[in-house]
């Protein structure tokens, strides 16, 4: 009898790990905050498993940028098959490290600027801004330039790791052009920090260590959804907000491009994009069925989007950085 029991036991041993071999995963490189217990990873994983009998796997990096380094470092031997994350200020710099793979798809989503990037794929998108506590700021600066003539503390993070910070250098450079080292100058006495992502800025700002953190201006919509709380609030400028739109995109060295390709397609479904209001806090790239919650409602909309090309984002990235690293050294 035990020789039976040790025999069957060893039988479905055997099955079980041929169940879990024939198991694929898909591997998907994003941010931390995407994949933390209130993000929208969990949800986002539910969903997909449930219908591609395989196993997602998140894997977290500290911030948009530093997901582009760690592929760039990793090459062709990466363990990502998707990377989820990026933005158009960094989709020409990946398109330029021959990693990815076409997606070969049609992207019929809401955004505010048409989308026709044969390598990436839009998952949500939003206008950075400079959020503000009502209780303790009553008249918030309108422009960089009031800004900087200010005493108020702000927050902001690092261009060089963090999709955030160097949006807000393309915001400078976009809005203000040969005159952005000016306005850095001015601000440099403002800057209390500038932190390697957004989620350690914006807490110093709950925390009341700055008067104003670079965010969104969906932002106070998760403290008036969530908390309800309505005294965090967007600073509108008068130079219009930068825009950002998040995509995701398949490595061409990939194992697994169908179920790749899968997962892209997954994004633009409800299963992915109702996620994203109250979990990443951002619009979605295609508006739910149901619409957006009515937090939503109440948040500023920019007089004037600004966006540069990938391109000649790109080619900005550089000279706008060594513009901010001047400023911030004196």
């Amino acid at each position: 009898m035990s020789a039976m029991r040790t025999i069957l036991a060893a039988a479905l041993t055997t099955t079980a790990t041929m169940a879990a071999a024939e198991t694929p995963v898909l591997t998907v490189y994003t941010y931390d905050s995407f994949v933390s217990e209130w993000g929208p990873g969990p949800a986002i994983e539910k969903a997909f498993e449930a219908e591609c009998g395989c196993d997602l796997r998140f894997v977290g990096a500290e911030d948009g940028a530093a997901l582009l380094a760690r592929v760039r470092l990793e090459g062709a031997r990466s363990e990502a098959d998707v990377v989820l994350g990026l933005d158009t200020n960094l989709t020409a710099a990946a398109a330029a490290t021959g990693l990815f793979a076409q997606h070969g798809q049609t992207f019929a989503g809401d955004l505010p600027v048409a989308w026709a990037d044969p390598l990436f794929l839009p998952f949500d998108w939003g206008w950075f801004a400079f959020v503000y506590d009502r209780t303790k700021l009553s008249t918030p600066p309108k422009s960089f330039v009031e800004l900087g003539a200010s005493d108020l503390k702000i927050v902001i993070q690092d261009p060089r790791s963090s999709t955030p910070g160097l949006g807000l250098l393309m915001w400078v450079k976009d809005a203000y052009g040969d005159k952005a080292p000016e306005v850095w100058t001015a601000l440099a006495d403002n800057i209390v920090t500038v932190t390697p992502g957004w989620s350690e800025a914006y807490g110093l700002f709950l925390s009341g260590e700055a008067d104003m953190a670079l965010s969104y201006t969906t932002s106070p919509a998760y403290h008036l959804i969530a908390e309800k709380d309505d005294t965090k609030a967007a600073a509108p400028f008068d130079e219009g907000h930068y825009l950002q739109v998040e995509v995701a995109g398949k490595l061409a060295a990939t194992d697994q491009p169908e179920l790749a390709d899968r997962f892209l397609a997954f994004m633009e479904t409800e299963g992915f994009q109702a996620a994203i209001p109250e979990t990443n806090w951002m619009y979605p790239a295609k508006t739910p069925a149901a619409g957006l919650p009515a937090g939503f409602g109440t948040l500023i909309k920019p007089v004037k989007t600004l966006l540069l090309g990938s391109a000649e984002a790109e080619a900005l990235r550089g000279p706008a950085l060594d513009e901010w690293r001047a400023a911030l050294s004196r």
